[in-house]
């Protein structure tokens, strides 16, 4: 699965141009699934057909969309003024390496506080070596979306650092899933969902459309075991996390239950997670149409929205493990 990360995080993707990231993912999946399409809004949705034909239809939802910054103004002097696309920290932004979906490469630099001004993103511009905005609207346009440009690379045993961690970890573990998940009596729905991060778009629609009979999010989760941080009960390498709810969903207590008996006969230690804030699409599913059962299967990260996500990559194989138990 680790190659399959370092090749998703490298992939250009923020919300509303996950193109490449979708290519990607159809490639690596041909020949592994019975039907593969794009919808409108730009869901990659794979499918397995069940071999029963009482079997339910589940949909596992991964989104392959990142965080960004779009360029909203040029300055004379050819620096970018940008916003944000989805949950950037301005704290976590200074002096980083950003790319366009063309190459241009940039530093996102903060400009110089006042006394009592507090860090935000319209105190930042994007230095792309322009010398003026002629030249600088000549490699870039209104509209662009840079994005995070750190490689990622490993850190210890077996962990691995990367931007756009968050989600393209779920979309590695999504598609390991569906290239080694034997014939099993439920039709399996695979979808790699556009436009998580600004409002779980996509996860609504191809839910809308699917219709399924339950639904289950593969997203990253916060860590709490890490200095002066937030107390929470999540730790990297203490395997994946069942989610009880976060702000946008509450897990359907059966479906908890039967996700951990997975894991139980799987052999796989499993946190539960209760996170007071953010959510998933989990939440998008859980209100679609009539309503349906949900829940969230966690990868535990460091640093989430942030130019180095770290993840343990055996946490990633655990939530494999309790997957394929859950659905054989």
């Amino acid at each position: 699965m680790e190659e399959l990360i370092k090749t998703l995080t490298a992939a250009y993707g923020p919300s509303g141009r996950e193109g490449e990231v979708a290519d990607l993912i159809e490639g690596m999946l041909a020949g592994k699934v019975d039907s593969v399409r794009r919808d409108a809004l730009g869901n990659l949705i794979c499918e397995k057909k069940g071999t029963a034909a009482d079997g339910r239809r589940i949909m596992l939802a991964a989104h392959m969309d990142q965080i960004g910054l779009v360029v909203t103004h040029v300055e004379k002097e050819g620096f970018l003024r940008v916003s944000n696309v989805g949950g950037i920290n301005a704290a976590n932004s200074r002096t980083r390496h950003v790319r366009f979906h063309n190459g241009v490469q940039g530093v996102l630099v903060e400009q110089p506080l006042k006394p009592g001004e507090t860090s935000s993103l319209r105190s930042y511009y994007i230095d792309i070596g322009a010398k003026d905005a002629a030249q600088a609207l000549s490699m870039v346009e209104l509209g662009d979306v840079a994005v995070y440009a750190e490689g990622c690379f490993s850190i210890g045993a077996h962990r691995l650092a990367a931007p756009a961690m968050d989600d393209r970890c779920a979309c590695a573990l999504l598609v390991k899933l569906m290239q080694t998940l034997p014939a099993c009596r439920d039709t399996v729905v695979a979808v790699f969902t556009a436009q998580e991060e600004v409002g779980t778009r996509g996860a609504q629609t191809a839910a809308y459309s699917l219709e399924p009979d339950l639904g289950i999010a593969l997203d990253v989760t916060l860590c709490g075991d890490v200095p002066e941080d937030r107390k929470l009960a999540i730790a990297l390498g203490e395997g994946p996390a069942i989610k009880v709810m976060d702000a946008h969903s509450i897990s359907n207590p059966d479906l908890v239950r039967e996700l951990l008996a997975a894991a139980d006969r799987a052999g796989v230690a499993c946190q539960r997670e209760v996170l007071p804030h953010g959510g998933t699409d989990a939440g998008a599913m859980q209100r679609t149409r009539g309503g349906m059962p949900v829940c969230t299967v966690s990868i535990p990260c460091r640093n989430v929205h942030s130019s180095c996500e770290i993840v343990d990559l055996t946490d990633m194989d655990g939530a494999l493990r309790v997957l394929l138990s859950y659905l054989a």
